[in-house]
């Protein structure tokens, strides 16, 4: 069965930076588009970075451009979020998530396939 398992998470100081990993199983990557989405408490989901499976990605918080990255091996079946710049605001549960269809992932409703269990980010201003 497919599993995406996230790590990384953590707390830092306003500025700092993070890693977060998204290791996938059970599935061929190149065959899905990839997502990191974010979450607080009484809040919406939304999706911060997305990539396809080529490796072409789009940014959806505005508040993250240039400050995240995204990536994916897909020979080892992961994907990172390089977090630099980190502020207080983007203290929130992380998620993966997995589907075949951009749309998916890329318009709300999200409704991907796959999700991953969250990992933990706090930002200390």
């Amino acid at each position: 069965r497919v599993q995406l398992v996230e790590s990384g998470g953590g707390s830092v100081q306003s500025g700092g930076s993070l890693r977060l990993s998204c290791s996938g199983s059970g599935y061929t990557a190149r065959g899905y588009c990839l997502a990191w989405f974010r979450q607080v408490p009484g809040k919406e989901r939304e999706m911060v970075l997305c990539i396809n499976a080529s490796g072409g990605y789009t940014s959806s918080a505005g508040s993250v451009a240039g400050r995240f990255t995204i990536s994916r091996d897909n020979s080892n079946n992961v994907m990172y979020l390089q977090m630099d710049s980190l502020k207080a605001e983007d203290t929130a549960m992380y998620y993966c998530a997995a589907d075949r269809s951009w749309h998916a992932l890329t318009s709300s409703p999200y409704n991907p396939s796959y999700w991953g269990q969250g990992t933990q980010v706090t930002v200390s201003s």
